[in-house]
Parts: structure tokens; C-alpha cells; sequence
């Protein structure tokens, strides 16, 4: 009895070696691939102000209700007025922010590369940014746009805007944090981006199709 009893210990012990030992080998076969892993090259995520959305950016059809076009704005880099509509055969670029919040900054500088990166076609395209905070008056938003060199359409939202794109596209659209953005092609069609920030090369990528209809 003993002698089966040290025999049953003796083949226990074997078969606990043999897992041990193959548990050591296939951590000595997966340690290389982790290591190349964290090794690589970072990914586009890591640069900038960590974009959430890369290339191609899934659009969104939005309702064209054209009545917010011919909203007076003034532009508070060169106190002149437009209107969403001056702009029509051409590609307008829509984004909502405030001048407290981080990620309209972060998502205003990837903006602000779009001209030097489409060459020619950026002559098609408008880039305009709304103040949809209603505490913020030209004032505040002018200095904030000579601050960061931000040389574009840049103007205090219109109530009536603001409330237009809440209730016609979504109400997000007045969440500045979120980064709300749009754009209007060369028709008037309207297309909604995802929230967050955008890189400059996913928006890039994602508006020039309708920048060469």
C-alpha cells in the first residue's frame, strides 16, 4: 500500500512538472510578441490632442433646412458680417465651441492646418467656428482667436443658430466639450461628423471628395 501511495505521489509530481514546464515555455514563446507589441511605432492617437476619429470619418446625412444660411453673423477677427449663405458653391466647415473648453481649442488647431494641407482646393473651402456659449460676447471670443492665430470665421452664435441646430440636428450641437462639427458641400447638402476631436488628416481626407465636385 505504501509503495502505491509513493508510486501515485511520484506520477502527481511528474504530471505537475510537466504543466509547470509547459506553462514556462509558452510564456517564454508569447514574451517576444508582447515586447514587439509595446515596441511599435505610436499610433496616430498618440499625436496632437488625441483625436478620436481617423480616416475615413463616417458622415451623416442631416436634414437641409437651409433657414439658419441667412443668419446675420459678425465675424470677430474683422468685425464684418456674413452669412452661412455668402458662402454657397462652396465647402463650409461648421464647428460649435467656447473659449473655456480645452477640446474646441485642441479640435481649432487641427482646423487650422486644413488650408496647408489641401494646397489649391482649400480656395473651396470656409472654415467657421461658432460661440454657442451665451455668457460670451465678441470681446472675449476676439482675443481668444488673435491668442491662438485662429484667422478664419469666428463669431458668437445667434440664439436662433444655436437653438436651430439643437433641435434640428442634435442638441449636442450646443455641448461645446463634445466637439460638435458639420459641414455644408458646394449644394447646401448638410453632413454631420461624430463627436470629438477630429485630426486635421481625418478631416482632411474626409471633406475633399466634395471639395473637387
Amino acid at each position: 500500500m505504501r509503495n502505491r501511495t509513493s508510486r501515485f505521489a511520484s506520477v502527481v509530481g511528474l504530471v505537475a512538472c510537466a504543466v509547470i514546464l509547459a506553462g514556462c515555455a509558452s510564456a517564454a514563446q508569447t514574451a517576444p510578441a508582447v515586447a514587439a507589441s509595446t515596441s511599435q511605432a505610436p499610433s496616430p492617437a498618440a499625436a496632437g490632442p488625441s483625436p478620436t476619429y481617423f480616416d475615413p470619418i463616417p458622415v451623416v446625412p442631416a436634414p437641409t433646412v437651409p433657414s439658419w444660411f441667412d443668419v446675420e453673423m459678425t465675424d470677430v477677427t474683422t468685425g464684418k458680417p456674413f452669412k452661412i449663405s455668402d458662402f454657397s458653391g462652396k465647402v463650409v466647415l461648421v464647428d460649435t465651441m467656447a473659449t473655456w473648453c480645452p477640446t474646441c481649442q485642441g479640435e481649432m488647431s487641427q482646423v487650422q492646418q486644413l488650408p496647408a494641407m489641401l494646397g489649391a482646393s482649400s480656395s473651396d473651402l470656409v472654415r467657421v467656428s461658432l460661440d454657442v456659449d451665451p455668457n460670451e460676447d465678441a470681446t472675449i471670443l476676439k482675443k481668444y482667436a488673435a491668442t491662438n492665430k485662429f484667422d478664419w470665421y469666428i463669431a458668437v452664435a445667434p440664439s436662433s443658430v444655436g437653438q436651430f441646430l439643437a433641435k434640428n440636428y442634435d442638441v449636442d450641437y450646443i455641448n461645446p466639450p463634445l466637439q460638435p462639427m458639420l459641414f455644408i458641400d458646394k449644394t447646401g447638402g448638410v453632413y454631420g461628423l461624430p463627436f470629438g476631436i477630429k485630426s486635421a488628416i481625418s478631416i482632411q481626407k474626409t471633406i475633399a471628395p466634395y471639395l473637387t465636385q
